[in-house]
């Protein structure tokens, strides 16, 4: 039996095999997303539940890891432990030891059980997930910012090919700033700033 990946605090050991690529803007994304959310509605079977598709692949146009992010929003009584199972079933693996305990987070494809990376499931909730769905919307009505943010990704995947949390932590300013940029639109025009759909 294969053994899952382990992490000694600095590097994942299979580093190596699950390199930090961007690929060109791919029009199908949508598709695979769609076509996975199908799939994991149907297998969870739970009333209430908000699938959204966020995330580099999310914004027409973007250079991305070809991997297709995933947000659950289950309904606030929901017992998320009940969603693990099924998951599993569809080929993910949990990240059982997540340091944040708020969230859940599910790989599909990851080296060595698979060839590479396919899909990413995060479980929030929506006062979590908000931010991320609200960066989302901006990047796909801000082509500047869009383009800004790319140019970090580059440099940052040349310059971290095997270090996921150091490409991570590196785009945290960027977001930041133009986070803050969509958040006080919406204060000034006196919206709502929500990025999930209802």
């Amino acid at each position: 039996m294969t053994q899952p990946p382990t992490f000694d605090g600095q590097r994942w050991s299979n580093a190596e095999a699950d390199r930090i690529e961007l690929a060109e803007a791919n029009p199908d994304w949508p598709r695979r997303f769609a076509e996975e959310a199908g799939a994991i509605a149907s297998a969870l079977a739970l009333p209430g539940l908000k699938i959204e598709h966020f995330g580099s692949t999310a914004v027409p146009g973007l250079k991305a890891k070809p991997i297709i992010d995933i947000l659950l929003l289950p309904p606030p009584d929901a017992d998320w432990q009940s969603l693990v199972a099924p998951l599993e079933a569809l080929g993910y693996q949990y990240w059982r030891d997540n340091p944040a305990p708020q969230r859940m987070f599910f790989v599909k494809g990851m080296p060595p059980q698979g060839q590479g990376r396919t899909h990413h499931v995060h479980v929030m909730n929506l006062a979590d997930a908000d931010r991320h769905l609200i960066f989302r919307n901006w990047l796909r009505n801000h082509p500047q910012d869009a383009a800004e943010y790319q140019s970090l990704k580059e440099r940052l995947a040349e310059r971290f090919p095997t270090d996921r949390e150091a490409y991570t932590q590196g785009k945290d300013e960027l977001v930041a700033r133009i986070l803050g940029k969509a958040l006080q639109e919406g204060r000034d025009s006196g919206g709502s700033v929500q990025g999930a759909r209802t």
